[in-house]
């Protein structure tokens, strides 16, 4: 928490509330000059808190979970970010003219490159976010995604086109990339945990929007379906982005036909092939 000194001397945190105790960064920056000794260089000295050996024990995970989840809502929360439009889809899928790069044979390429029109509608929906979320500021319906490439990227790089910030939230990977360059950076995350990062994707969500993806991509959209179906979130629209896409992939229909689902379920769903029938999507469900 800052800290404002007052023309008395006294100090008071940032919020106003009085507090006389001493600040924990000071004691860091004292405990890195300490005299050099045998004990002082011992990692039992270290201040728990700057301790990364320690924080990075198997019996502080719980810990470590609490911070992930605390530091990217601190920081949405200090920007004031209220409500966002979550874009998932895959990493894989190049911009319109550019390398199918993960394509291992000439199917796959001609698949991947043919995709690129995916690109395109993410990159035009992020814009159409951005370009409401404007009338508040940017705080309310602002894009986050994944933080990587492909529709990630175009996500982002949309809401860059209309002049606005988006978050990215990245994972740690054993391939994964940086995050790509149009996330705000102030509001690129990074992750350790799956399970801390699909809560931050959708705590804010008034909407989830999936393009063609991966195995990353079903997760995500079997996660936000059965939170949705089992009441433990609002009923927010989650659009699918290339109906004949989903239905190769997933046969929702015989789901029901079968009785694992009930037929109503269906209705949970919804398919947009432009960003603009996605976007009308979003404005019926919240009367915009």
């Amino acid at each position: 928490m800052e800290m404002t000194r007052l023309k008395n001397g006294k100090l008071r945190r940032k919020d106003g509330v009085w507090d006389p105790l001493k600040r924990s960064a000071v004691d860091k920056q004292q405990a890195e000059v300490v005299q050099k000794t045998p004990q002082s260089d011992s990692p039992s000295y270290r201040l728990a808190y700057v301790d990364m050996d320690f924080l990075c024990r198997e019996e502080l995970r719980p810990v470590r979970l609490q911070l992930e989840l605390l530091k990217t809502e601190m920081a949405l929360a200090e920007r004031g970010i209220k409500s966002t439009v979550v874009m998932f889809g895959g990493a894989r899928i190049p911009e319109p003219g550019g390398e199918a790069w993960a394509a291992r044979n000439e199917t796959q390429k001609r698949n991947l490159e043919q995709s690129s029109v995916y690109y395109d509608e993410a990159r035009k929906f992020a814009r159409l976010c951005t370009e409401y979320a404007a009338k508040s500021d940017h705080l309310e319906y602002v894009v986050v995604t994944g933080g990587g490439p492909g529709v990630m990227e175009a996500g982002n790089r949309g809401a860059a086109d209309a002049g606005g910030p988006s978050i990215g939230l990245n994972i740690v990977l054993p391939h994964e990339q940086a995050p790509n360059p149009y996330v705000t950076p102030e509001l690129s995350f990074n992750f350790h945990y799956f399970a801390i990062r699909k809560m931050h994707f959708l705590m804010r969500a008034k909407a989830v929007v999936i393009f063609p993806g991966g195995f990353g991509t079903l997760d995500e959209l079997f996660e936000a379906l059965t939170l949705i179906q089992t009441k433990r979130m609002e009923p927010i629209p989650l659009i699918l982005f290339g109906e004949k896409f989903w239905r190769s992939v997933i046969n929702f229909e015989f789901l029901a036909d079968f009785g694992t689902i009930a037929p109503e379920d269906m209705n949970l769903l919804h398919f947009a092939e432009t960003a603009d029938d996605a976007w009308k999507i979003i404005s019926a469900h919240y009367e915009h």
